[in-house]
């Protein structure tokens, strides 16, 4: 039987081959002249909606259109801006200017480079982590040594690291540093991923939202920059939206109050459609229940557990995965431990998401603490 990479393809080809004395093709792969069976064909192309986006892309406009319905039914809303922005990733890819990194601030690709790499390397060192303290732009491989000015090329280093690193590699410079160096060489493998959805799905999400009842504005991104500029105020995803849209600065028009928290809604799930438990190598371990609610409580669900004696006892709030015997697991920001059902209560049902407060950026520029005070996600950080 000649080799196919579809094995039902093949079944078939072999069974039609045996009970038919017609000549079949081989199931040999598109690119050589060869079939996929239908069914295979049929899911080895991406799942796509009506607007002809992938269900990955769909669900991120679904998602935001949920919440911003949410929103709407809980406050008064009276219209909506959008920054409708597209980045230009052919640019950015490509690197920076001509000019070189002293002219990153006067063309729009140089822009969105030096914006790109404070949000992907959060406004500190790459090399050390150092935060508040001047950065340069660094070339990972140097250019001496026959580095280009590609974004896959770039990182953020302060003062100190760039100048020890001078035209060593990356391997020498952080080889006693194993941990650091996976980081940075994993950052610098990640496509323009965020950039191209934005893309892709900027058009589809100002249609979405105005089904909501709304009136929906969209404006440049040329004017968040300039209205965030004007009133002096740093980069941030919260100061960008408060910073979109008409402010007349002539009239005297500012944002009176910065919010210090922000709260951060992160897709969850629902959970598994997969009905079997595996192993560390795949095969299936043992059989889900079907029943998805276990003594009141149903996976996702965020609760209080109050634990009167043990290794762990004390107050501890986190998300649970339910068990039939009773004895549900906990998972907080630190830890996770298998608690009864008779010592928890109820926060929140489950609904797909998970809610986290988060301190906001400071108006100097600095990022506060990664944890501050309790959260909806867990307690301090985990142990209330």
């Amino acid at each position: 039987m000649p080799p196919g990479p579809c094995p039902r393809a093949a079944r078939t080809w072999a069974r039609r081959r045996r009970t038919a004395g017609s000549v079949h093709h081989s199931p040999e792969a598109p690119d050589q002249g060869g079939f996929h069976c239908r069914r295979c064909a049929a899911a080895s192309r991406p799942r796509l909606q009506g607007d002809g986006h992938r269900l990955s892309l769909r669900h991120r406009v679904d998602s935001t259109t949920s919440l911003v319905s949410r929103l709407c039914r809980y406050a008064p809303v009276v219209a909506i801006h959008v920054e409708h922005a597209a980045f230009d990733t052919a640019a950015v890819a490509g690197g920076m200017p001509p000019g070189g990194p002293r002219s990153l601030g006067s063309t729009c690709a140089g822009f969105e480079i030096r914006e790109f790499l404070l949000a992907a390397w959060e406004k500190s060192c790459a090399y050390c982590g150092a935060e508040g303290v001047p950065l340069n732009i660094e070339h990972v491989r140097p250019r001496s040594g026959g580095g280009s000015d590609r974004l896959s090329n770039l990182v953020l280093a302060c003062v100190t690291c760039n100048q020890a690193k001078g035209t060593s590699s990356i391997e020498e410079f952080l080889a006693d540093r194993p941990a650091r160096l996976e980081r940075v060489i994993a950052q610098l493998r990640r496509p323009l991923h965020d950039m191209a959805t934005m893309n892709s799905t900027r058009l589809t999400l100002v249609k979405a939202l105005g089904t909501i009842g709304v009136p929906v504005h969209t404006w440049s991104s040329g004017r968040t920059h300039w209205n965030r500029r004007v009133m002096g105020l740093p980069k941030s995803h919260t100061l960008d939206a408060l910073a979109t849209g008409v402010i007349d600065h002539e009239r005297g028009d500012t944002l009176v109050r910065v919010p210090t928290q922000v709260l951060v809604v992160t897709a969850s799930g629902r959970g598994s459609y997969a009905r079997t438990t595996p192993d560390r190598f795949g095969f299936p371990r043992l059989k889900r229940p079907r029943a998805k609610m276990h003594h009141g409580y149903a996976t996702g669900d965020l609760v209080a557990a109050d634990v009167p004696r043990g290794r762990w006892a004390g107050r501890w709030v986190g998300r649970i995965a339910v068990r039939s015997n009773g004895q549900h697991r906990i998972t907080t920001l630190t830890s996770r431990f298998d608690v009864s059902h008779r010592n928890l209560r109820l926060l929140q049902r489950a609904d797909g998401y998970a809610y986290e407060i988060t301190p906001e950026i400071q108006l100097s520029g600095q990022r506060g603490a990664a944890y501050s005070g309790s959260t909806l996600k867990g307690g301090d950080p985990g142990n209330v």
